[in-house]
């Protein structure tokens, strides 16, 4: 079952009033007093919510002639104050424009301008004016979140993945993104039906916070690809046993007896173990059937181990390399893991093989299990095929990054 989509926490914003202008009119004294008076009476007014009255005053104020740098900026701060207490964006926007108001009260009306227009649902402005916030040096985390959802409010997928910095699930290098800004992220693709963004979205989530319900609902994505080969099962069962998604009784027995079937008795036994060891096995009203099958992987591990040198001298004279690459998967079973990549290298380099993707597959999924995690990427890069091997080998990729 895929998982649910995300669930984005729209960020609620209550932008205060940006009262520059108080501390500088309560020492109006040192001002003319053409300038000072009507600059008390907008500062009285603006207590009182009279605004009109108040952007009056400002503007008598702003009228007087020769007026000094200080009562200049006072105007200014005032005339903000005003602007943001009333709403005005236009003036609010003036009033930035002029440069006059000092570097930190100018950050404080951008921020206020940035969150106007985010309470109005103007994300595309919302964005341009956080942009600009941080760009001219605002600290405020906050903002960095509005920014986020200002894009994913406005659809702008683009714009917000490159704010997230998400990359592919290939891009070691980048920074890793706050989880929440890439389920922000890949919320937005969804809503914009965009699955190549969404899926390169899930595999960053996948690789920087691997979580069962990212891996699933990747997983849950390969199966459900148009053209998935059925023969193509058992290494998604592989996946899901890495990477601890195995869901009850049924996928261990399945796997098992998968595994059993394509002759690979180490694996098998391997599986069963395991559900025996998590108590997933061995308990419920079907034991004797998981004991029987306990009992065949048991006695076919103890046949195949038997059997394995006489195995590889059929195998090495075989015209075919398919037997080779078969056999050296089953030697990393038995844990013998040097010798059985060399085995599947060779049977790889013999060629005249029915399925080559797959045998890279295989190669690729020992050399994990060897631990050669370097390697293992190596191989799994070169994996072709649309009928699921490439995707396979992406998610193998994933997961040993993950665990690297």
């Amino acid at each position: 079952m895929r998982a649910k989509p995300f669930v984005v926490k729209v960020v609620s914003l209550s932008c205060a009033v940006v009262l520059l202008g108080q501390s500088s009119i309560a020492r109006a004294e040192t001002m003319r007093p053409e300038v000072g008076r009507p600059l008390q009476a907008a500062q009285e007014a603006l207590k009182g919510k009279r605004y009109a009255d108040a952007a009056a005053r400002v503007r008598e104020a702003d009228a007087v002639s020769g007026k000094t740098a200080g009562e200049q900026v006072t105007i200014e701060r005032m005339r903000a104050a005003v602007a943001s207490a009333s709403g005005d964006l236009a003036t609010q926007v003036a009033v930035i424009g002029t440069g006059k108001l000092p570097g930190a009260e100018q950050i404080r009306m951008i921020q206020s301008v940035a969150g106007q227009y985010y309470t109005q649902h103007d994300y595309a402005n919302a964005a341009i004016w956080t942009q600009r916030y941080l760009k001219d040096g605002g600290s405020d985390p906050q903002m960095r979140s509005i920014l986020v959802q200002s894009y994913y409010l406005a659809g702008d997928c683009a714009s917000l993945a490159r704010t997230v910095g998400s990359g592919s699930g290939d891009d070691t290098s980048a920074r890793v993104a706050p989880e929440e800004q890439l389920q922000t992220l890949g919320s937005c693709y969804q809503k914009t039906k965009d699955n190549s963004g969404y899926v390169a979205t899930l595999e960053k989530l996948a690789t920087s916070y691997p979580k069962k319900e990212y891996w699933a609902d990747l997983l849950s994505r390969v199966q459900t690809t148009r053209g998935f080969s059925d023969r193509l099962q058992l290494d998604v069962y592989r996946l899901k046993l890495a990477s601890g998604l195995m869901n009850g009784t049924n996928d261990y027995m399945e796997m098992a007896q998968m595994a059993l079937g394509d002759e690979h008795p180490a694996e098998a036994k391997k599986v069963v173990d395991q559900g025996y060891a998590s108590k997933v096995l061995g308990a419920g009203g079907d034991v004797e059937r998981q004991k029987r099958l306990a009992d065949l992987a048991g006695k076919r591990y103890a046949e195949g181990q038997t059997a394995l040198a006489k195995e590889e001298a059929t195998a090495m004279s075989a015209r075919e390399g398919d037997d080779l690459v078969a056999l050296g998967y089953n030697y990393v079973g038995y844990g013998q893991a040097a010798k059985g990549v060399s085995l599947m290298e060779q049977g790889i380099k013999k060629g005249n093989l029915r399925r080559l993707e797959d045998a890279k597959l295989h190669l690729g999924i020992a050399y994990l299990q060897a631990g050669q995690k370097a390697k293992a990427v190596q191989v799994l890069r070169t994996v072709g095929g649309s009928d699921g091997t490439a995707d396979l080998a992406r998610l193998w990729i994933l997961q040993a990054r993950r665990t690297a």
